[in-house]
């Protein structure tokens, strides 16, 4: 699973990656000075793994992960090839959801660019976001206009079509009007039809507001974030306050030391660790766990996974000669101090093939082949 972390040049996408991958992107205040998407593959942080950590001492440690893409910086005019504009295009649609950084601070010492890279104009969170949303909605609106096409010549053979000329006709309709796929009211029926076309505008979104550290420490007093709010809840897509410089400096700290970092600042976690739980929950993942001395690891599946396709993640032969599952939950399993005081007190379930898999589930597969 792929996430494009996106935005107008200097809004602090790189600064933000560097942060959340420590892979060292090229960050500096210049247009474009990311060309070719930087990516990176980060642990999910997990506080039951840590715990299951600290009870089994294992050999081995491994967390869930996402990957992050930081995206060449987008201009007015993309979808016309403006700026670096096809090759934006072209990396976004690789990935599966979109981090949008939006720029929510004033500094006199970094250009904002929207549509001339060597003009610097007031910021605007507003205008940003509308920026990139019309842009890939134009990009949008020409591959919907292409589809209309091969369906009515489809329809022509079979009249099946006529309803796939409805839908999208109708989509085409509502994009011109400057909104996303994302917002097009529909039934599930039609949602199934539209996400066949792969559409940018389609793609799930989460807005990193990026302050700076005066802002970060009252975000709700800042009048760039109240903007970005308004217009995230109007889409229904969740606004995750971020200090890129300070998440930065976090990043080069260790487990201690970041505690101690993140108590100063009256924070329990840092806006990467929330901006990466919620980038996971938006792509509908969540992990189930297993532990033991050798190793205790997360496991990433789709929401709604039933427990055979789960234990098919660890390995096929688990799937394919699935017998049960022993589950345990993570509350319980910290209460008891052991799995073996968990199954004395009766507190390990024996699951079938149809038991759908939770989050944070604890598991043991039973299987023979």
């Amino acid at each position: 699973m792929k996430l494009g972390i996106v935005g107008l040049p200097n809004v602090g996408k790189s600064t933000l990656f560097n942060a959340i991958t420590n892979a060292g992107a090229e960050s500096a205040n210049y247009p474009f000075c990311t060309i070719d998407p930087n990516v990176g593959v980060v642990a999910v942080p997990d506080h039951r793994l840590d715990a299951l950590t600290e009870m089994y001492h294992p050999k081995k440690t491994t967390p869930a992960v996402v990957e992050f893409v930081d995206i060449a910086g987008l201009v007015k005019g993309a979808s016309k090839g403006q700026g670096l504009g096809n090759k934006f295009l072209a990396n976004i649609r690789e990935c599966d959801a979109i981090v949008h950084v939006v720029r929510c601070f004033d500094d006199e010492n970094i250009m904002h660019v929207v549509a001339d890279t060597s003009t610097n104009v007031p910021v605007d969170p507003a205008g940003d976001i509308g920026v990139i949303d019309i842009e890939l909605i134009m990009a949008d609106v020409e591959m919907v206009e292409r589809r209309i096409d091969k369906a009515q010549k489809a329809a022509k053979g079979d009249k099946k079509y006529l309803r796939e000329v409805e839908v999208f006709s109708a989509l085409k309709d509502w994009m011109n009007d400057g909104n996303s796929a994302r917002s097009f009211q529909c039934d599930e029926e039609d949602r199934a039809i539209i996400a066949t076309s792969e559409l940018l505008s389609l793609k799930p979104i989460i807005y990193a507001a990026n302050l700076d550290e005066e802002g970060f420490a009252d975000c709700h007093a800042n009048a760039y974030y109240k903007v970005v709010e308004e217009l995230a809840a109007k889409e229904g897509a969740q606004v995750i306050p971020v200090c890129a410089k300070l998440e930065a400096e976090i990043a080069e700290l260790d487990g201690e030391e970041k505690k101690m970092f993140l108590d100063d600042l009256g924070i329990a976690e840092s806006g990467l660790d929330r901006l990466i739980k919620a980038s996971y929950a938006l792509l509908g993942l969540i992990s189930f766990l297993t532990s033991g001395e050798d190793e205790c690891r997360a496991w990433t599946i789709k929401r709604g996974t039933k427990a055979p396709q789960a234990a098919g993640k660890i390995h096929t032969d688990f799937e394919r000669g699935f017998i049960r599952a022993e589950v345990v939950n993570f509350d319980d399993l910290m209460a008891c101090g052991s799995m073996n005081a968990a199954k004395e007190k009766g507190l390990v379930r024996s699951e079938g093939k149809e038991y759908v898999m939770k989050d944070g589930d604890i598991v043991l597969f039973r299987f023979n082949v």
